[in-house]
């Protein structure tokens, strides 16, 4: 027996010190990198991308990347999700040495597409990739990098070192966290005729509404974002700008925990001005107010989300005045 018992207590004792070791090789391991196939790309610049470009930018990029010291796309500090650490957006700015104006468009586009910089450096999923979107809203956004609009124009204030947190290092040493595919085939815009599939590429694909909504980044599928963890069920926790918790709203149509109830015209409202109906308040950051849409990718957008499955998932408003 006591033979037994010391086997039992070597093997213990044995697992403490591999799984401690694991531990500090996560800790102290730095940020991947991988092989970098650039794709040959020269997008063409043109008026209609550069506006269409300006309006994926100002919902896509704004938020994270835009600094309001410099009034341009220069980075800051991301404190919504300090579950993965210090993080910080990258200058995305035409400057050659701080920014990105160095890069050609097919390093820009393999960077958005699979999160690989030119270097082969990994960038988590707290930097969106856009692995899903289609070849011509890709171009619209390059075209607005390479415009003369202001939020884009050279700044020289250099991009901070991220500083991950263990939780980040470990999903990405188990390859939870890992690059995305770049894809083999041209992905073309949504058939604009069919509301429910136009409204699922926007969700989906172009502005990726689900990561937010679902139950968690960490669980998030986003090569298949309907396998996704309560998949617009919200409860996904995130911070204000003052550090308090949020946690993102339950979007399926559960008419009692989510917008079952909800008429379009509410959700619109709700959706381009954060305005809430019957007197419920507002949305919060970092829910931002998606003023740039238009009524066919509103009403699309509300004919998709009424046929995923419901979840019955009440998330408490708990907002930080």
């Amino acid at each position: 027996m006591r033979k037994f018992l010391k086997a039992i207590l070597l093997i213990v004792i044995l697992l403490i010190i591999v799984a401690g070791a694991f531990a500090l090789y996560i800790n102290f391991r730095s940020m991947p990198h991988y092989a970098v196939q650039e794709p040959t790309i020269q997008v063409e610049v043109t008026s209609q991308r550069v506006a269409s470009g300006h309006k994926l930018a100002s919902m896509l990029c704004f938020n994270c990347h835009y600094n309001t010291a410099t009034e341009k796309f220069s980075g800051r500090e991301l404190t919504e999700a300090p579950q993965f650490g210090k993080i910080y957006s990258a200058n995305i700015t035409q400057d050659k040495n701080a920014g990105i104006g160095k890069w050609t468009d097919g390093q820009i586009i393999y960077f958005i597409r699979t999160g690989l910089k030119p270097t082969g450096e990994y960038v988590p999923p707290y930097m969106p990739k856009l692995a899903h979107i289609a070849d011509e809203d890709m171009y619209s956004i390059i075209a607005f990098l390479r415009s003369d609009d202001p939020w884009v124009q050279a700044n020289t204030t250099p991009s901070k070192k991220l500083v991950p947190s263990f939780l980040t290092k470990f999903l990405l040493t188990i390859k939870a966290f890992k690059p995305f595919d770049f894809p083999k085939e041209t992905i073309p815009l949504p058939d604009t005729t069919n509301k429910v599939a136009w409204g699922k590429y926007i969700a989906l694909y172009q502005y990726e509404c689900f990561a937010c909504h679902s139950k968690d980044f960490s669980t998030n599928n986003y090569n298949f974002p309907e396998k996704s963890a309560g998949f617009f069920g919200g409860g996904n926790e995130m911070h204000q700008m003052n550090g308090a918790e949020i946690y993102s709203q339950n979007i399926t149509p559960d008419p009692e925990t989510g917008i079952g109830k909800l008429s379009e015209e509410d959700f619109a409202k709700a959706l381009r001005t954060g305005v809430l109906p019957n007197g419920q308040g507002e949305l919060h950051y970092p829910m931002v107010q998606y003023s740039g849409l238009s009524d066919g990718e509103v009403s699309s957008i509300y004919a998709y989300l009424k046929t995923v499955p419901p979840i019955k998932n009440k998330v408490e408003r708990n907002f930080a005045k």
